[in-house]
């Protein structure tokens, strides 16, 4: 592999202009692709297999008018205090309401409260529902405004009246300003790391020609495949991240191959041939970690994880042709200023002359970097270290023993908020659990005799509240009963009544021949989670493994990519523990723009798992690599250990550095979602960059000594080589023109 990716990036280098051009027309193709494709369609939710999923398919079947995709709003009205909303002046001034709201644009019908006694028993509390003729993303801002505006009307004559549903304005798009952020603060990294605002400026470019290809592609064939506009937020996440820090591995290993005497071309070649290599497969390990997520089963996280995996290997085909092409423009230019000197074409005044030559004395006085100390201190005291690190990982860990899993509604939105307001004084008005009423579907030929047998029986159940009459559809093979259970959609004792009440179904089939199936926004919830529970161990066991076989070739080790899933386990649990922390228990709630506490999404650890997998295992390959290639041209494993952090353990600094910058962008987005993983991915970076690979992996190397390179011989015989240390390349490469060495007195630049 280095051999071929050696001659490709001395291909691109040398034709840096047909190459760039090739990928200027890629991302036109792709701008154009996405400019004329038809508008993506509006997020849907699936979970094939599900008994939630199965009702919902037979209401569309059953129910074509009742299942149509409309939005709703449920306005919730309450008189003064002292006051009954069925008083006359209350009474008209609902009325006048809901004359209003059927005047609104695109709304279908207005249900009057009075007339379908939605009304509390104390005689306090009324609610509307209004239905659009259009689905929630499409309600515009006109309808929006409307509804703001009778609610407006009703409060200042003296009523109480707030609105949910999904058909009321959410303020929680993806603004873009989290890109802004963390490009602007790589930006900053990348001139620290490099030194040049040229070198500086590569790996921006590269990541947002890389992202800007994957997600026009995503909107170019998003009609096709189904793609949502949220499908691409993942993508455009880790497209950044990895774009960046991909490039960010060659460049520096290019600056490293020219200061060292290699010809440009072959400087180019080698740096995509040995860097390149752990691109390759570091970039491997996150597409095999984003495409696993298709194992859960659920279409939604499927297509998220497939294009986010699809902006990845755009990220490394930039980065393994582009990258060079752009070195191939600017060869000297992406040094320091004082490295440029011994590359110079005309002589050098008096004054920089004598500059350089001090420069030099500097250089030739320079002691090992910080990476080589540190390396050292770790390889003197590897176990005080070791215990430290993982000590402190696991106390952050802790109150990932208290996650709470749960899907985002009106119940945990903000209190200031017109949503929550209208939940919670229905939950005080008509019960706590009227927010998340069950849905049971009844299917037999004699429908609505056999719902009438199944509604008496469920409103004997405990943990019931009300049974509603059924509701029979045309051709009364199918009936629909709300039950609205005594306690709140989150509320544990109605995740048993769920599971109580499907128990049941076979009984109820046994008495009256209908199949019964429990369906509803809580038993929807119960499902999506029982089926994330479910995927969770096949998932890691598909991930894990694969990874652990792609890294085993890699570094032609046992016990390197198992202390590499180790070590990732760890600093997983401790971001979990972070989040918990800050979006379930509210600590520094403040600081992160956490509105409301609440639990945590049901999605989050799944997501958490594959990306931090697919990310710590970049940087094991990065740094690693470096190591096991000091190892096999001979050095023994500790100066292995120490060459690794020599040349690797600043740019793996910055890369990390660069990819909490851009996920910490995220956190400033409103969707809460966005913010979690955000948050969740940051922390993870934080832990796992920085004290997993730059403390716990040196020590761990130090204990083993040479037998963390220990292969059976066996298997060595079975596993292919693939050379991505590059050590065909001291073999088959070129030697190169060595860079003029300084002359005296006279330097040229």
């Amino acid at each position: 592999m280095a051999t071929f990716l050696y001659k490709l990036g001395r291909f691109a280098f040398r034709r840096r202009w047909p190459m760039a051009l090739l990928w200027v027309v890629i991302l036109c193709g792709a701008g154009f692709a996405a400019s004329s494709a038809p508008t993506p369609p509006a997020d849907t939710f699936s979970m094939p297999g599900t008994e939630s999923q199965k009702a919902f398919d037979l209401l569309e079947e059953k129910f074509p008018d009742a299942s149509a995709d409309g939005a709703s709003a449920r306005v919730v009205v309450r008189a003064p205090a002292g006051g009954k909303i069925s008083a006359p002046e209350h009474k008209a001034q609902v009325a006048a309401l809901v004359a209003q709201l059927k005047k609104a644009p695109q709304v279908a019908s207005v249900t009057d409260p009075f007339t379908t006694k939605s009304v509390s028993k104390d005689g306090t509390t009324a609610y509307a529902v209004a239905t659009y003729e259009v689905p929630a993303t499409k309600v515009d801002d006109a309808a929006h405004d409307a509804l703001d505006a009778a609610l407006a009307k009703a409060r200042d004559g003296g009523l109480t009246a707030q609105a949910g549903g999904d058909a009321v304005k959410v303020d929680a798009a993806v603004s873009g300003t989290g890109e802004q952020i963390g490009i602007l603060i790589s930006a900053l990294v990348l001139v620290l790391t490099f030194g040049s605002v040229i070198a500086a400026g590569m790996p921006l470019l590269t990541a947002l020609i890389g992202v800007g290809v994957g997600i026009s592609a995503i909107t170019a064939l998003g009609s096709t495949l189904g793609l949502s506009s949220t499908t691409s937020t993942l993508a455009m996440m880790l497209g950044l991240a990895v774009g960046i820090d991909y490039a960010l591995f060659i460049i520096s290993r290019y600056r490293a191959e020219l200061t060292e005497g290699r010809d440009r071309a072959d400087a180019a070649g080698r740096a995509v041939g040995t860097a390149g290599s752990a691109v390759v497969f570091a970039g491997l390990t996150v597409i095999v970690a984003l495409a696993g997520l298709a194992v859960v089963n659920i279409p939604v996280l499927t297509k998220m994880g497939l294009t986010a995996a699809g902006t990845v290997a755009i990220a490394v085909l930039v980065a393994l042709t582009f990258v060079p092409a752009l070195l191939g423009f600017a060869p000297v230019k992406v040094l320091r200023r004082r490295d440029r000197a011994r590359f110079a074409t005309k002589p050098l005044s008096q004054r920089r002359q004598r500059k350089a030559a001090k420069q030099a004395e500097k250089d030739a006085r320079r002691g090992p970097n910080l990476g080589s100390r540190w390396a050292r201190y770790v390889l003197r005291h590897p176990v005080a270290v070791l215990l430290l690190a993982v000590v402190g990982l696991g106390a952050v860990a802790v109150p990932a023993a208290s996650l709470e899993l749960g899907l985002p509604g009106e119940g945990t939105m903000a209190p200031d908020t017109t949503q929550r307001q209208a939940y919670d004084m229905l939950s005080e008005s008509f019960g706590a659990g009227f927010n998340g009423p069950l849905m049971v579907t009844v299917e037999g030929r004699d429908a609505a005799a056999a719902a009438g047998t199944v509604g008496k029986q469920l409103a004997a159940q405990d943990g019931v509240a009300t049974v509603t009459p059924a509701t029979v559809n045309d051709a009364g093979d199918t009936a629909i009963l709300n039950v609205v259970p005594a306690t709140g959609p989150t509320d544990g004792a109605t995740e048993d009544l769920v599971r109580h009440l499907r128990s049941l179904a076979d009984g109820f089939q046994a008495d009256t021949g209908a199949e019964v199936l429990v369906t509803g926004q809580t038993a929807m919830f119960i499902d999506f989670s029982k089926t994330l529970d479910d995927a969770l161990l096949p998932y890691l066991g598909l991930v894990v493994g694969l990874a652990f076989l792609l890294l085993m070739v890699v570094f032609r080790s046992v016990l390197v990519p198992l202390k590499a899933a180790l070590g990732f386990l760890l600093s997983v649990a401790a971001a979990l523990g972070a989040v918990v922390a800050v979006f379930q228990w509210g600590w520094l709630a403040d600081v992160f723009g956490v509105e409301q506490p609440s639990p945590i999404m049901s999605t989050m650890p799944i997501f958490m798992i594959g990306v931090v997998f697919g990310l710590a295992m970049d940087y094991e390959v990065f740094l690693v690599t470096r190591m096991r290639e000091a190892y096999v041209h001979g050095a023994v494993p500790a100066e292995a250990v120490v060459t690794g952090f020599r040349y690797g353990g600043r740019v793996v600094a910055a890369a990390a550095a660069i990819m909490i910058s851009v996920f910490s962008g995220f956190i400033v987005e409103d969707n809460d979602f966005v913010k979690m993983i955000g948050f969740g991915l940051a922390v993870a970076v934080l832990f796992d960059a920085l004290i997993v690979r730059m403390a716990i992996v040196p020590a761990l190397f130090a204990l083993l000594g040479g037998s963390a390179w220990w292969l059976p011989r066996w298997l060595d015989r079975l596993l292919p080589n693939l050379d991505v240390e590059g050590e065909k390349l001291s073999r088959t490469a070129p030697a190169g023109r060595v860079a003029p060495p300084r002359r005296e007195p006279e330097l040229v630049d």
